[in-house]
């Protein structure tokens, strides 16, 4: 079969290696790939950035979906056909994250996704809505759960909130579906108000273009009237954490995700001053994964791909992931 490895850094190194076909141990499935998805964590770990002491080599993404191919002697969950997306912690199946559950992500810790087959634990595999592509499904692992565990899970969101979501790339976009869903109100941000028009197709209640209002927060204010945003999906990290901490309420919640915007500072007594929660989000479980798997089925909600290339591009890929450019999510068809 063939997969993308990491040998060195640098998306110009990242090649296309020969290797043999997984065969399962008892507990295992063997899956065929049909698509990957690109999050903003494969960039940095392709680049050296996210883990410059990687082990390679190292199969890349963290995201996919397929159908399982062959089932290990005891395995009960699944069957071959079945349609399925691996974990994004095959260790982490419910309740807390811990040291253990978090040294099994795919694409850093374990081989990722962009492979033509891959070997998985039966209970490191969630279904696969019944109304969605592979392409499609293969956008939920890490940027879907991620979205769900900040806005349901942490943030606890409940019909009527305010929502500021930062940006439009897959964590916000989801998370903008989930809100919409919901029943809450929502503020995003972009450098680009073309896609702040998407934006609002999607449901998007109020759009602010930070570039050309670099105060966004004080906009954030206006529109709630001074009160401030129930939640912040913060994925810009220290260059706009100080801007979402001051217009979020008193009593709020920051659920704090990426690290996009480079360095940056804030003043920790803001955050006592106004009781706000700030809470560090690494993905989610198997069990929020499949929860939210379930509304995605009943709500008959579709992730938005702004690209999807064929296996052998899989560099253009991650040069269009750098560049910033997509709206949701960039695939990378498989097969």
């Amino acid at each position: 079969m063939r997969a993308y490895e990491i040998n060195e850094f640098g998306i110009e190194k990242l090649s296309i290696a020969e290797r043999k076909m997984p065969v399962p141990q008892a507990n295992e499935v063997v899956v065929k790939f049909h698509a990957a998805s690109l999050n903003y964590r494969d960039l940095m770990m392709v680049k050296g950035l996210y883990d410059p002491k990687l082990e390679t080599p190292l199969v890349p993404f963290s995201d996919g979906a397929g159908e399982v191919v062959e089932v290990g002697s005891e395995v009960t969950r699944w069957q071959v056909g079945d349609r399925v997306m691996p974990t994004f912690m095959q260790g982490w199946i419910d309740g807390e994250i811990e040291y253990r559950k978090a040294k099994t992500a795919l694409g850093g810790d374990l081989d990722g996704c962009l492979r033509e087959f891959g070997a998985f634990r039966e209970t490191g595999l969630v279904p696969i809505p019944g109304h969605l592509t592979y392409e499609e499904a293969a956008t939920l692992p890490c940027a879907g759960v991620t979205a769900w565990n900040a806005l349901k899970v942490s943030g606890r969101i409940n019909k009527g909130d305010r929502v500021l979501l930062l940006g439009t790339g897959g964590v916000s976009i989801f998370a903008l579906q989930f809100a919409k869903n919901i029943g809450a109100e929502t503020i995003i941000t972009s450098s680009s108000d073309e896609k702040l028009e998407m934006a609002s197709t999607l449901g998007a209640n109020h759009t602010i273009n930070y570039k050309t209002n670099p105060d966004w927060d004080k906009e954030v204010l206006e529109i709630t009237g001074k009160r401030g945003v129930d939640h912040v999906v913060e994925v810009g990290g220290a260059g706009t954490l100080q801007s979402s901490i001051n217009c979020v309420r008193m009593g709020g919640h920051v659920a704090v995700i990426g690290v996009l915007s480079g360095k940056g500072e804030f003043d920790p007594i803001t955050i006592l001053m106004k009781a706000v929660r700030l809470q560090g989000i690494f993905v989610g479980s198997r069990a929020m994964f499949e929860e939210m798997a379930e509304l995605i089925r009943d709500e008959y909600i579709k992730p938005v791909i702004t690209t999807v290339y064929e296996f052998d591009d899989a560099r253009d890929a991650l040069t269009q992931m750098e560049s910033g450019d997509h709206f949701g999510k960039i695939v990378v068809k498989i097969g």
